[in-house]
C-alpha cells in the first residue's frame, strides 16, 4: 500500500503527545514545554517513548533496559540517569504529575494525555519546524496556497452594506455598486498575489541555486526499540547514496542531539547545515513488514515540499529506499540516468532482506564498540553471508572487526583471519569503497604502508567512504610520527561526519601522541558527549586524566566506564590506579579480572605481572605471569613489528625473565620507532633498572618526563624505588591524593 500526497498530505501514523505544557513529536524527535524546545539525550528520549506508549502502566525496569539499551547486563544507573534527564526536561522533580517511580520495580507514566485535535490547536499554523510540517500537512494548504484554492474568501457580499445601512436607499445603488466592484478588484488583486506566492512556495521543486539537502536521523516507531539499528541503517544507506549524485550538495550525517538542539526547526537546522531541504522519515517494522513515512521539507519556508508513506514486505525495503532517494533528488535536480542507477546500486547491496538485516546488526556491534562487539560483528556478518554468499559489503566488514579486535586485543589470530577476509572480499567487489577501506586497514595494521596508502586512496574517490579513508591515512601519519598531518585528516574526515564519536575519539588519540594532552582531552570529552554509553571512551578518558595527573577525575570517569560496562581496559586502568596508590593487593585482582576478559593481550598480563612483583604474598607468581606477557607479546610483534610500545614491553617482560640479552635487543628496537614516546620510556627506564644500569635508567626517566609522563607514574613505580631511583618521600607526596574513593563492585 502506498500514498503520495504532496504538500497536503495527511499525517496518518503521526506519534505526538500531549500532557499538560509539554507536546512529544516522535516524528520530528523533539519535546517542548510551554512551547520552547527541551533537549534530552536520545536514550532518555526513548525511555520517555516507551512509558508514552504505555501510559498508566508500571514498565518493569529490565524491559526499559531491554527496549532502549538492547541489553540488561547494562547497569540501572543509566537507565536511572536517564529518568533525572527527563524530570528535569518535563519539570518534575519536586512532587512528580508524569513519571512515577515504584522503587526497584520500574517506572509509570502517570499525565493525563490530551486528544491529538487539542495539539493541533497549539500550534501557529505559521511555524516552522519539522513539528510544523506534520501539522501544514493536515491543514488544507499552505497560507498563501489556501487564498489561492478559495478566490470567494473575499466576497463581494461579506462586505457590501446591509439594508439596513443609511446607504440602502435607492439614491445609493450606484455608488453601492461601485463598491462592490472595488472589493471585486481587490479580490483580484488579492488572488494574484496567492498565485504568485503559491508558485514561489509550490511543492514541486525546490530552487536550482540551492541543490542541497540533509539526512536527518529516522525515527523508529516500532515497538521493539532493538529496531533502532535498522532506522539507523536505513538513514546512513540514504545519506551515503546521496552523496553519490553530482550537483546535489549532501551535508554531513546528523546525530539526533543536533535535530534536538534545534527543536526540530527546518528554518534553523538548515540555516545550520548549510541546506536548502531536510529529508526524514519514522521507521515501523512489525514481522516481515515495514513501514515507512518520508517527507521532504524546505529549509526557506519551513512548508513540506512532499510526504510520501509506503507500507510493504520487508523484502522490498531496497526498492522504498530507491524510490524515496530518486522522489528527493527528483525534487532538487535533473540526474543523468548512470547517476540514478549508481544510486540504485548503492541502495540494493543485496537483495535478501534477511542478509541486509544481518549486515546492519554487525554495523552497528562494529560501530558500538564494547567487550566482545567485535566477536559479535563477525557472527552478524557471517550471518549475513549465508544468506547471501555474494554480499561484498559484509565480508569487507568481518575484515574490519577482526583487524579493530587485532589493534583493540593485541590478537594475533584476528589478524590471519581478517586477511582471509579482505581477500575474498576483494575477489567479490575489489571497486567497491568498504572493500579498499577494509584492505587499507589490514594493510596499515601489518605495517605495509605503501599497499595501504593505495587501498585508502582508491577508497576516497567514493563519497562514501572518504571519511573512513582519511581516517586511515591519519593513522599511517600519526605513527610515521607526523601528527600535525594525521590531525588535519582527522579534521577533514570530521567535517563530513560530525555527529561520527569515533572521528573524534582517533583525534583524541593523535593529540596524545603529539603531547597535546589537554587538547586529547576536548577531543574525548567531545567523543563521549556525542556517544555517552560507550564504556571505552569513558575508559580512554579516564586514563588521558590519569596521564596529566588528575587521578580524580580519571577516577570519576572509570566509574564511569565501570558502571557502564566492566571491561578489561577499565579494570586493567583502576588497578593502575590501585598500584600507584600503593594498594597491590586490589591490584592484583583488577589484573587478574582483565586477563580473564582479555586473554589473548599482552597488556593486562604485563600489568599483573608489576602487582605481583610488588606485592610481597604474590611475588612468587609474577615469573610465570611475565612468561605469558612475553609469549602472547612475541605472536603480536610477529604481526606488527613496527610498533614501539609493544617492543618495549617485551623487552621488560624478558628482563624479568633473565633474558638480559634479548631485553636490550627489544629496548634498542624500540627507541628507534615512532610510538607513544613517554610508555617507551618508561618502560626502557624499568628495564635498566632491572638490569643494573641505574645511568641509563635515569636518561630514559628524563625522556619520560619530557613526552608528558605525569610524576606520579614515576615515582610509584616500586622497581624504580628499589634502584634508587626515586625517593620514597617524593613518592609519598605524589600519590597521597591518587584515589580519591573506591568504585562499587563492578
Amino acid at each position: 500500500m502506498e500514498s503520495d500526497s504532496g504538500a497536503n498530505a495527511g499525517t496518518q501514523g503521526a506519534e505526538r503527545y500531549r500532557f499538560g505544557d509539554i507536546v512529544v513529536d516522535a516524528v520530528a524527535y523533539t519535546i517542548s514545554r510551554n512551547g520552547q524546545s527541551v533537549a534530552v539525550e536520545p536514550k532518555a528520549f526513548s525511555v520517555l517513548l516507551v512509558l508514552l506508549r504505555h501510559a498508566g502502566q508500571l514498565v518493569p525496569r529490565d524491559e526499559l533496559l531491554d527496549a532502549v539499551w538492547g541489553h540488561r547486563h547494562i547497569t540501572p544507573g543509566v537507565l536511572t540517569r536517564a529518568i533525572a534527564q527527563l524530570r528535569a526536561a518535563l519539570d518534575d522533580r519536586a512532587e512528580p504529575h508524569y513519571i512515577q517511580t515504584q522503587h526497584a520495580v520500574g517506572y509509570r507514566f502517570i499525565g493525563v494525555l490530551e486528544p491529538e485535535e487539542a495539539i493541533l490547536a497549539t500550534v501557529p499554523p505559521n511555524a516552522g519546524g519539522l513539528a510544523q510540517g506534520a501539522v501544514t500537512a493536515m491543514s488544507a494548504s499552505p497560507p498563501a496556497a489556501a487564498a489561492a484554492d478559495t478566490p470567494s474568501a473575499i466576497s463581494v457580499s461579506d462586505h457590501a452594506p446591509s439594508p439596513a445601512s443609511p446607504y440602502a436607499g435607492n439614491e445609493r445603488r450606484g455608488a453601492r455598486g461601485l463598491w462592490r466592484w472595488q472589493w471585486a478588484a481587490f479580490a483580484v488583486v488579492m488572488l494574484a498575489l496567492a498565485v504568485w506566492a503559491w508558485r514561489e512556495h509550490r511543492p514541486t521543486r525546490v530552487r536550482a541555486a540551492e541543490p542541497s539537502i540533509a539526512v536527518l536521523p529516522f525515527t523508529n516507531l516500532s515497538e521493539n526499540r532493538d529496531n533502532d539499528y535498522f532506522a539507523e541503517g536505513l538513514a546512513a544507506e540514504m545519506h551515503d547514496a546521496l552523496a553519490g549524485v553530482q550537483g546535489l550538495k549532501v551535508a554531513a550525517q546528523v546525530s539526533p542531539a543536533t535535530v534536538l538542539k534545534q527543536g526540530g526547526d527546518v528554518k534553523a537546522l538548515g540555516a545550520l547545515l548549510g541546506v536548502s531541504t531536510v529529508l526524514d522519515a519514522s521507521v515501523r517494522r512489525e514481522g516481515q513488514r515495514v513501514r515507512i513515512n518520508a517527507r521532504l521539507s524546505d529549509c526557506a519556508t519551513g512548508y513540506t515540499l512532499w510526504t510520501r508513506s509506503y507500507d510493504r514486505q520487508l523484502s522490498e525495503v531496497f526498492d522504498t529506499q530507491v524510490e524515496i532517494a530518486e522522489e528527493a533528488v527528483r525534487s532538487l535536480i535533473e540526474v543523468l540516468p548512470k547517476q540514478s542507477e549508481a544510486m540504485a546500486r548503492r541502495l540494493t547491496p543485496t537483495r535478501n532482506a534477511a542478509a541486509f538485516d544481518a549486515y546492519l546488526r554487525g554495523l552497528q556491534q562494529l560501530l558500538a564498540g564494547g567487550e566482545g562487539s567485535e566477536a559479535k560483528a563477525v557472527g552478524f556478518f557471517d550471518s549475513a553471508l549465508k544468506a547471501d554468499s555474494g554480499f561484498a559489503r559484509a565480508q569487507a566488514g568481518i575484515c574490519r572487526s577482526e583487524v579493530a579486535a587485532f589493534r583493540h586485543r593485541h590478537d594475533a589470530s584476528a589478524f590471519e583471519r581478517a586477511r582471509d577476509a579482505c581477500t575474498r572480499a576483494g575477489k567479490m567487489d575489489a571497486e567497491l569503497g568498504e572493500v579498499n577501506v577494509a584492505l587499507g586497514d589490514l594493510y596499515q595494521a601489518h605495517g605495509e604502508s605503501g599497499e595501504a596508502v593505495e587501498a585508502y586512496t582508491r577508497a576516497e574517490s567514493d563519497p562514501v567512504s572518504r571519511p573512513s579513508a582519511y581516517m586511515g591515512l591519519a593513522m599511517m601519519h600519526a605513527e610515521q610520527g607526523d601528527h600535525q598531518r594525521a590531525l588535519a585528516l582527522s579534521r577533514k574526515a570530521s567535517a563530513l561526519r560530525p555527529a561520527d564519536a569515533r572521528i573524534f575519539a582517533y583525534s583524541g588519540y593523535y593529540s596524545y601522541l603529539a603531547g597535546r594532552s589537554q587538547d586529547a582531552i576536548a577531543a574525548y570529552r567531545k567523543a563521549v558527549e556525542l556517544k555517552p554509553d560507550d564504556a571505552i571512551y569513558w575508559n580512554t578518558l579516564a586514563a588521558l586524566y590519569v596521564g596529566v595527573g588528575d587521578n580524580a577525575a580519571g577516577m570519576r570517569a572509570l566509574e564511569r566506564s565501570i558502571a557502564i560496562e566492566p571491561g578489561p581496559e577499565a579494570l586493567t586502568n583502576l588497578g593502575e590506579l590501585k598500584y600507584q596508590a600503593g594498594d597491590y593487593a586490589a591490584a592484583v585482582d583488577l589484573h587478574t579480572r582483565a586477563t580473564v576478559l582479555a586473554p589473548a593481550d599482552y597488556l593486562p598480563w604485563g600489568n599483573l605481572g608489576n602487582a605481583q612483583l610488588a606485592e610481597p604474598a604474590t611475588a612468587n607468581k609474577a615469573r610465570a605471569t611475565f612468561q605469558q606477557a612475553a609469549t602472547l607479546a612475541q605472536g603480536y610483534i610477529a604481526t606488527r613489528p613496527a610498533d614501539g610500545t609493544a617492543l618495549a614491553a617485551l623487552g621488560w617482560f624478558l628482563a624479568n625473565l633473565g633474558r638480559a640479552g634479548e631485553a636490550r635487543e627489544m629496548l634498542m628496537r624500540s627507541e628507534q620507532l615512532k610510538g607513544e614516546q613517554a610508555e617507551i620510556a618508561l618502560y626502557n627506564a624499568q628495564t635498566f633498572a632491572l638490569l643494573g644500569d641505574t645511568e641509563a635508567a635515569r636518561i630514559r626517566l628524563q625522556a619520560a618526563r619530557a613526552a608528558g609522563l605525569p610524576e606520579t607514574r614515576i615515582v610509584s613505580n616500586v622497581v624504580l624505588r628499589r634502584a634508587g631511583l626515586t625517593p620514597d618521600r617524593a613518592r609519598e607526596n605524589a600519590v597521597q591524593n591518587t584515589v580519591p574513593s573506591t568504585p562499587g563492585k563492578s
